[in-house]
């Protein structure tokens, strides 16, 4: 850890630590501006690494296993690097008794991967979360940030074999 009040250097000379460490500024290097600032790493960089995890722990003055912690707590946080496509199964109970699980196994068989995978060509991540809150069109999956509901199997592997194959 940096000396108490000695900001510790930023990972590489990237600009985008700029708009990490312009969070941190404006809450004061805060111990509970943790969340947002790793926010602000994961949308900078897409996600988050042991070096940016270091960077902001020392930066914010709190061990590395806490921001280790949240970091791995809360689903909206990744620590592999993302695919060029991201499809985002809901399984939250609505979901699951429409279905879901269906849609993951469908997912796993045609992307050859698992659950919070992403392709070994970087083509597509394939993620799950426990709900979204989106229970009146159960199944719901969000392709690249798009909520699609009432999903079925073959529009799901239809769309998955598209990003594969792109």
């Amino acid at each position: 850890m940096p000396a108490p009040g000695a900001k510790p250097p930023s990972p590489s000379d990237d600009k985008r630590w700029r708009i990490v460490n312009g969070t941190m500024r404006r809450h004061g290097y805060a111990r509970d501006a943790l969340i947002e600032t790793l926010h602000t790493v994961q949308q900078s960089f897409g996600f988050l690494d042991r070096e940016s995890l270091k960077f902001v722990a020392a930066s914010l003055r709190v061990p590395l296993s806490r921001a280790y912690g949240v970091a791995t707590f809360y689903h909206f946080f990744t620590l592999k690097p993302p695919g060029k496509h991201t499809c985002l199964v809901c399984l939250g109970t609505a979901c699951y008794i429409k279905g879901a699980a269906g849609l993951v196994t469908q997912a796993e068989k045609t992307l050859v991967v698992r659950c919070g995978e992403t392709t070994p060509n970087m083509s597509v991540s394939l993620l799950m979360a426990r709900c979204l809150g989106s229970c009146s069109f159960a199944p719901v999956v969000v392709y690249d940030g798009e909520l699609v509901g009432n999903e079925e199997t073959n529009r799901l592997q239809k769309r998955l074999e598209e990003w594969v194959g792109s």
